[in-house]
């Protein structure tokens, strides 16, 4: 054809080019359409805009329409689908797309399918095999499924497309090899989902959203939920500004970075060209959480009381779960009445979960924040949970007129489990015994360990904590040595009291003493006490005197010699003499 000849746009390897060539060749050639529809299926194109322009052709083609751009164009404003596909301007690119026969690029959009249908099915079996909770044969389930599919992709290779659908039709036991809703938060949130967190303006949503963010991606049960860590895009489409003391107090609160989030300072129209290359950047990073903050700062200009309008923008973010599998929670307002969220309901049907938060009293002294989960699609709805605010001061930072810049945290009011206050001695001494930390390690190894860990501590708090658990860690040796004593340990070994002073029957009779006169000091029947020997002068490293080795449970001993610690020394946090520290050089003399 002389078009053919005319053709400016050279093929390419790239997917994009490829799709385009078969939309492109359709357009000019329909009566190829059956051939390329025996081939491929609308969601093996990788850009939605695409499957969206060939769900139109092949629309046009059966009802016997033309299917140039033009007719392509007519058919998309009727379904209010043309922002979506590209606009006009798109659509007349894609019609000079035009090079050899549109099944040849058919067989290379379908390879390409197949390759990141393997390739996810690959992902997913790695992810579950590395899961913390992970037990062998779980992946089976994925392969099934995988295999499945391609079966009745296979089935729709015969160009008949009640042949097609027929191939999708599962029995009852097939519907054993569909994967479950794989939790996220608890019973709240879960992966490959849509959600919705709604309230008022000025009622925490964001704040709670925060919270959810930093313990999904540290990994923390969320306040006695069990949480499936992973990484986190938060768009902050609204009140960009304020998220960073936001985050900082969060740290702060609880001693530790938040990793493993991250935030976008803007909002992508759901609407507009950029939600596909947000949708292409999702799908290359895979998060397990998408925050968008919130759902009216996306969807400008959109009509949300219009069911028709606000459809499409619902759809859209469905397009972004379909491509990431993630759990897609957006922000929304309540109306000036009633715990609703704003606008057209077209969007609650599409949602898997929804949660109402609001607040009540003035100052952050009196306020309670509640979450009602007001929606489970195929779960009970669980009990509401309620938070009182906590002020934590930001270290470093003041206003212009000198008063310390501060933000809040949540504090759970229905899980008030019996743990140290984050940041205290008693909260490093149970993070490090959790870790199984050496009992031995001094303060310049724990402080090195918390650093690792981004825990934020000061020094001598982290000080103060290895010296007590150095001293409870004596204590119990001494209680397990005394504890370990044989039960048929001599009793002559033991110390024997009369009757008449509090011994057990028969014991004098058994054990009797000397009739040796009583020494000053002593008991009857005692004999000459030895003059007492002196005291040997301390030696940090060597022998301690008397007075030292006879220590109670609370005084700190060397971790090799196992004798008492000079004050001075043990209140700088070392824990062994400096004669029996291997690394004297590096130590100052006690």
């Amino acid at each position: 054809m002389p078009r053919d000849q005319a053709d400016t746009h050279a093929p390419d390897s790239g997917a994009m080019d490829v799709e385009l060539y078969v939309l492109g060749g359709c357009m000019h050639d329909p009566r190829r359409i059956p051939e390329v529809r025996a081939i491929i299926q609308g969601p093996d194109f990788v850009r939605p805009a695409h499957e969206l322009i060939w769900d139109a052709l092949t629309y046009l083609f059966d009802n016997g329409e033309p299917t140039n751009h033009i007719a392509v164009r007519i058919e998309l404003e009727k379904r209010k689908h043309l922002a979506r596909a590209g606009g006009l301007t798109y659509l007349m690119q894609v019609g000079d797309y035009v090079a050899g026969g549109p099944t040849y690029w058919a067989d290379k959009v379908r390879a390409a399918a197949d390759l990141r249908a393997e390739a996810d099915l690959g992902r997913r079996i790695v992810q579950q095999a590395t899961a913390p909770d992970a037990e062998p044969g779980q992946a089976v389930t994925f392969i099934d499924d995988y295999l499945q599919r391609q079966a009745e992709r296979a089935a729709g290779r015969s160009g008949d497309p009640a042949d097609a659908l027929l191939a999708e039709l599962l029995d009852a036991s097939s519907l054993d090899n569909m994967p479950t809703l794989e939790p996220l938060v608890g019973d709240i949130l879960h992966l490959d989902s849509l959600a919705r967190i709604i309230g008022p303006s000025g009622h925490m949503k964001s704040f709670v959203t925060i919270d959810i963010a930093g313990h999904v991606g540290t990994g923390k049960d969320w306040h006695g939920h069990h949480v499936k860590q992973g990484t986190v895009v938060y768009l902050v489409a609204e009140g960009a500004r304020g998220i960073r003391k936001r985050v900082r107090a969060w740290e702060k609160h609880h001693g530790l970075k938040m990793e493993n989030v991250l935030f976008l300072p803007r909002p992508v129209q759901a609407r507009g060209p950029e939600w596909d290359t947000l949708i292409e950047a999702m799908r290359r990073l895979q998060p397990t959480m998408i925050v968008i903050d919130t759902q009216a700062r996306v969807s400008v200009g959109v009509e949300e009381n219009s069911n028709t309008e606000l459809g499409i923008v619902v759809e859209r973010m469905d397009d972004l779960r379909r491509a990431t599998e993630a759990c897609v929670l957006v922000i929304h307002h309540t109306g000036h009445v009633g715990e609703h969220g704003r606008g057209a309901s077209a969007a609650k049907g599409a949602l898997q979960s929804e949660m109402h938060v609001s607040k009540k009293g003035d100052n952050a002294k009196n306020i309670v924040v509640t979450m009602k989960v007001g929606k489970q699609k195929d779960d009970e709805e669980g009990s509401d949970l309620q938070f009182r605010l906590k002020v934590v001061t930001l270290d470093g930072e003041q206003k212009p007129d000198g008063r310390p810049v501060t933000s809040v945290v949540l504090e759970s009011l229905d899980q008030r489990p019996d743990v140290p206050a984050i940041g205290t001695p008693e909260w490093l001494i149970r993070r490090l015994d959790t870790d199984r930390v050496d009992m031995r390690w001094g303060s310049p190894r724990v402080i090195e360990w918390c650093r690792d860990r981004g825990i934020q501590m000061r020094k001598d708090k982290i000080e103060e904590a290895v010296r007590m658990r150095k001293r409870r860690g004596s204590f119990d040796e001494l209680q397990d040595a005394r504890n370990d004593l044989p039960p048929d340990l001599p009793r002559d070994l033991e110390t024997q009291t009369p009757p008449e002073t509090g011994g057990t029957p028969g014991e004098f009779d058994e054990n009797p003493r000397s009739n040796i006169p009583p020494q000053p000091g002593g008991g009857p029947g005692d004999g000459p006490s030895k003059p007492p020997s002196p005291r040997s002068p301390s030696r940090e490293g060597g022998g301690v005197g008397e007075d030292e080795k006879n220590t109670t449970p609370n005084t700190p001993l060397c971790t090799i010699c196992g004798n008492a610690l000079q004050p001075l020394r043990a209140e700088r946090g070392y824990d062994t003499h400096l004669g029996c520290d291997p690394t004297t050089g590096s130590h100052p003399a006690a």
